[in-house]
């Protein structure tokens, strides 16, 4: 999978159905016939829960890629869940 055809994005830290604080990771590109194919999975754990037009192993690419990044996605997320930090 071409890095350059995949758009990151993540949100702020939100609760999971435990109250687990986690960010959830979206990934998007262009798909066949115009269509966008679309892949959301969450940090700390690097699961990717939600799939639609990624292959199997671009899926498992993708997880390993939120395990190895886990520490840097988090530190951003600490930085925009801060409104405070905004002002600055």
């Amino acid at each position: 999978m071409n890095s350059e055809e995949c758009k990151m994005t993540f949100s702020s830290f939100v609760h999971d159905k435990t109250g687990k604080r986690i960010v959830r990771v979206s990934f998007e590109r262009a798909g066949a016939k115009g269509r966008t194919d679309r892949a959301e999975g969450v940090v700390p754990g690097g699961v990717i829960d939600k799939n639609d037009g990624f292959s199997a192993e671009e899926t498992k690419q993708l997880s390993e890629y939120l395990v190895a990044n886990e520490n840097d996605i988090l530190a951003r997320a600490r930085e925009i869940s801060n409104p405070m930090r905004w002002m600055s």
